[in-house]
Order: structure tokens, then sequence, then C-alpha cells
């Protein structure tokens, strides 16, 4: 853990205890805080709010560190000769595609155009609506930006069963719900009954996402200083990833991702009048809404709105609901549990669905296609002196287990 990291830390907990001490100096006199100490609750509370930000853009950049990508296989080309590790063929692609980028197919030498053409994709061969033919893969390092951009975005992606396909073809999704069945005793020379397993099924599918057409100046393509490599990978990214974080919290499950709360099962609705409102007794109602074999894998998932509003509760001893991090290593929770954000939940207002608990890995799907793509747009922008990228990816998301997650909705009026 880096210095800066303890060192926020301790400022979130002391910040956090100050904002404590003012509540309890008023509680203690059996008054309401004065305007002095609102004054400085809030301005403690606007500090709070700024360093917890800090702590989890280092935790998710520290994540982001220990992605691996250090493995190597020697292989040979056809003639026998060595081709040079996997990790040599990558820079070599990684090559061809900036050079591609910065100036298309002109400024590549044959042996690279060959090298681009092996990796081009025609999503119509793949069954798709979209006219994309001349599209390329993207090299390994270009796609891993892609993809840990997308997981700042949503939550629900880091916290979700995750599996990656080669092809986007339809991918068969089993389900069961035995729970309402147990087995039995027997007596003597009794047979044993009968009770089939019952199956469903449901299909995963690739739907495109596109990151709109990001459009680039001639100029800067010339610019050697500008990174370009890391530029396109990181804007493209950031709009699939938006996009895509709200389906699979919001989408419709028809011809686009199932979202989490569009089908997912109510635990707990707020009393009348609770329309923008969470009081300690609806989370505890809502945790135990979920069965206990699914809560010891389980954390919440919420708007950073909402989390404003559960960091001002307290249990009926007078006790925070949210705990700041008691010591490095540990995690913030929400009444002993930890908690992720995601933005694309919604806000508090009347009959929103704002905030999910239990186990995310048991309860939701989420399959991406492997093969992300891009093009380059020359023709189109020319009289501007732009050039215009524009990238895919093909996602798919559902609820898997309805059991393992239950949501809070708040009143309607």
């Amino acid at each position: 853990m880096s210095e800066r990291l303890k060192r926020l830390i301790d400022e979130q907990n002391r910040t956090w205890q100050r904002m404590q001490e003012i509540q309890d100096a008023a509680e203690s006199e059996g008054r309401d805080l004065t305007a002095e100490e609102r004054g400085n609750w809030d301005q403690a509370e606007a500090r709070l709010t700024e360093v917890s930000g800090d702590i989890d853009r280092m935790n998710k950049m520290a994540a982001l560190d220990k992605i691996d990508r250090s493995q190597i296989v020697t292989t040979s080309g056809p003639t026998g000769e060595p081709r040079g590790t996997d990790e040599d063929q990558a820079h070599r692609y990684s090559e061809a595609f900036g050079l591609y980028l910065r100036g298309g197919m002109d400024r590549l030498t044959g042996e690279q155009r060959v090298m681009l053409m092996d990796h081009q994709v025609d999503l119509r061969a793949q069954g798709t609506n979209v006219d994309t033919t001349g599209g390329f893969l993207v090299p390994d390092e270009f796609r891993n930006i892609m993809t840990e951009t997308m997981k700042a975005f949503g939550g629900l992606l880091g916290l979700a069963d995750v599996i990656t396909t080669s092809t986007g073809a339809d991918l068969p999704w089993p389900t069961n719900d035995d729970t309402g069945n147990e087995g039995e005793i027997l007596g003597e020379n009794q047979p044993a009954g009968e009770q089939d397993l019952i199956l469903g099924g449901r299909k995963l599918k690739a739907t495109t996402f596109s990151s709109k057409q990001v459009k680039v100046a001639l100029q800067l393509l010339q610019d050697s200083a500008f990174n370009l490599d890391s530029w396109v990978p990181k804007k493209l990214g950031e709009r699939i990833g938006r996009r895509a974080a709200r389906s699979w919290i919001t989408g419709t499950g028809v011809d686009q991702p199932e979202g989490l709360t569009t089908n997912g099962a109510v635990g707990k609705q707020g009393a009348s009048g609770q329309t923008t409102a969470v009081i300690y007794d609806d989370l505890v109602d809502l945790e135990h809404s979920v069965d206990s074999a699914y809560r010891g894998n389980a954390r919440y998932l919420m708007n950073d709105a909402t989390l404003k509003v559960i960091r001002k509760l307290k249990d009926s001893q007078g006790r925070p609901l949210w705990v700041p991090i008691p010591a490095p290593g540990f995690p913030s929770t929400i009444n002993g549990f930890e908690f992720t954000l995601d933005n694309s939940m919604p806000t508090p207002a009347a009959n929103a669905k704002t905030i999910a608990f239990g186990d995310f890995k048991a309860g939701y799907v989420i399959r991406q296609v492997q093969d992300v793509q891009t093009m380059r747009l020359v023709e189109r922008y020319a009289e501007y002196l732009q050039v215009g990228f524009l990238g895919f990816a093909r996602m798919d998301g559902m609820i898997q287990d309805s059991s393992a997650i239950r949501l809070y909705q708040h009143a309607a009026s």
C-alpha cells in the first residue's frame, strides 16, 4: 500500500470522527445543530466525499496493475524457422495497428498489411445486422485498455459472473431452482419416491455496442507527440463502457441485456412517504430478504447519491451504518457488508429501485465476445481534415439466479 493511500485512509477516518463528534455533542445536549456546527459538518462531509472518491480510484488502479500479461510462448513458422515469442508478434501487430490508426493502409508495408488482413473481421458473417466490413481486430494491449476502462464505469461488471467467448453465437444458459424440494425418510420395505429436476433454459446473445464516432484532427495524427495509441482506446472504451453499464442495470432484455433493476425481485419497498429516503429497518429487511445461503458472499450495489443518503443513517443504538476504512487493507462497510458503487443504478426517487443486495456472481452473468473491433473512417471527414474512429464490442447480460439478489424500491408517494 502506497504512503499516499495510507494518508488518505487516515484523513477519511479523522474526518468521519470529527463529523461524529459534532453530531454527538448536539445529541448529548438534546438540541439541533447550531449554524456553525451545521456549516462545519457540511464542510467535513464534502471533504469526506472527495477523499473517499480518491481512495476508490487508487484501489481501482491497484487492481489494474495486477493484471498478468507476462505469459510468453515460443512458436515456429511454417518453415520451421523461429517466429519469435508471442510477445514479439503482438508487438509487431501493435506497431502495424498504430500506423494504421495514424495513416491508414497506405502507411503499411506489405507484411504489415497481410498481418492486419489476417485478423480482419466481417461482422455480417457472424449474424449481426450491422454492415461493418473492413474492421480490424485490435491488438491485445488495445483490447485490455478498453476492457479495464469499462470496469471503471460499471461496478456490476466487477461483481458479476463474466464469461468470454470467441464467437458471438447464441449461448444456451441452463437454469434450475430445486430449493423447494427435499429428500425423504424411508420406512422399512418402503420404495423411494420420485421428484424430477426441472431445468429451464435461456440464451445469452451478443448485442453490438458502438462507441459512436471519435473524430481526430489530421494535424494530431501527424504529431508524434500525441499518444494516439492510448487516447483512442480510452475514448472508445469510455463510451462503450458507459452504455454497457447502463444496459446491465436498466436494459429491457429485448435486443439488449436484461437489466438488474428491470426484472430483479424487490426484497423491500419503502413505506409511504419514503420517496427518496431509506431507513435502518429497511436495510435490515432487505438483507434478510436474501436467503442466508447467499449472504456469505453478499454486498450492496448502489449509486453514489444513494450512498450519501445511507451515510447519514444510524442503527437503533445510534451507531452509523456506514463505517469508513477501519485500518489499511479493510474495506468500508454498510451494516457490516461491503458495497460497490455503480452510477448506472437509479438515484433516489419515487418508485426507483436504488439499492441491490446479494451475491452478484451467483445472481448475474455477463457475456463478452472476445474480439473488439475498430474502424478508421477517412473519406467521410476528409474535407474537414479529420479522421474518424469507431469501436465495437459485443456483449450481453442477464439475471441467472433470481434468488441471489434483492432490490430496495422507494415508495410511490
